[in-house]
């Protein structure tokens, strides 16, 4: 069976502000089709090797390829038709409908005017229901609760129908329930829409589950590989301080000692 080509490669990456080095030497690559979770402590740079990997922040050094061409030759138009983004930052403007801010994910794809076609109008209407925010179309983002509007990001972001959906934390805000539920439909997006999803979350247990691939950011070093490799390998042995946490292997869990 012939391998499936990199849609996103990095190379001896490293990131952080300025001549800050938050972390360094990391490698990857992402294939159409995988999910991918992203996982470490608090603080660990997480968000800003998102930011990083889709250009809203400078790298420090490395290499970052997408459909193998170098990601600096990509203009921020030619990006938004690549990769879609979902952070933690709230909106600029909350006083948009939640159909005027899922709307916003098709602007790659409009004409000069903004105007939107029927294509447009379906796109839309596919990822309001997709994340069950239908009901909510004429509300303004105001009127939302901090779940609600996850939910309305990630509409946009799927709206925008890009190869590539990076998200921040998406489970973040989210009850039980749509937890589990936007898990399974990013597990359908990737199986029957073929989107490579690249997601960072704290749920590290939910990620070894449902990923094809995972990153593992510690401190000295980023791991990349299978679930089964990465715990055969004890990389989330000090992925946590310890003595307050430890993972089990034969279990796939973390636990209280």
């Amino acid at each position: 069976m012939k391998e499936k080509p990199d849609i996103l490669e990095v190379q001896n990456l490293s990131i952080g502000y300025g001549s800050n080095v938050i972390s360094k030497d990391i490698n990857f690559s992402l294939k159409k089709g995988e999910i991918v979770g992203l996982v470490g402590a608090n603080g660990i740079g997480k968000s800003t090797l998102l930011r990083t990997i889709t250009s809203m922040q400078p790298r420090i050094s490395g290499d970052i390829f997408l459909k193998g061409q170098e990601l600096s030759e990509f203009s921020s138009f030619q990006i938004s038709l690549e990769m879609s983004v979902v952070l933690t930052e709230p909106p600029a403007s909350k006083n948009l409908t939640v159909s005027e801010m899922v709307s916003l994910g098709r602007q790659p794809h409009t004409n000069w005017f903004g105007k939107l076609s029927q294509e447009d109008k379906e796109k839309i209407q596919t990822a309001l229901e997709l994340t069950e925010t239908e009901e909510l179309k004429n509300k303004r983002c105001y009127e939302l609760s901090d779940g609600q509007m996850q939910k309305v990001a990630i509409a946009r972001a799927i709206a925008q129908d890009t190869p590539i959906i990076i998200l921040d934390e998406p489970t973040t805000h989210l009850d039980i329930y749509h937890r589990a539920y936007l898990l399974k439909l990013l597990v359908k997006l990737a199986e029957e829409k073929k989107k490579t999803i690249l997601f960072s979350t704290h749920e590290v247990d939910l990620a070894i589950q449902m990923t094809h691939k995972m990153i593992v950011m510690k401190k000295d070093e980023t791991l990349f590989g299978t679930p089964s490799e990465l715990i055969k390998n004890k990389s989330f042995d000090s992925l946590f301080p310890s003595g307050t946490i430890k993972f089990d292997p034969d279990s796939g869990k973390f636990i209280i000692p």
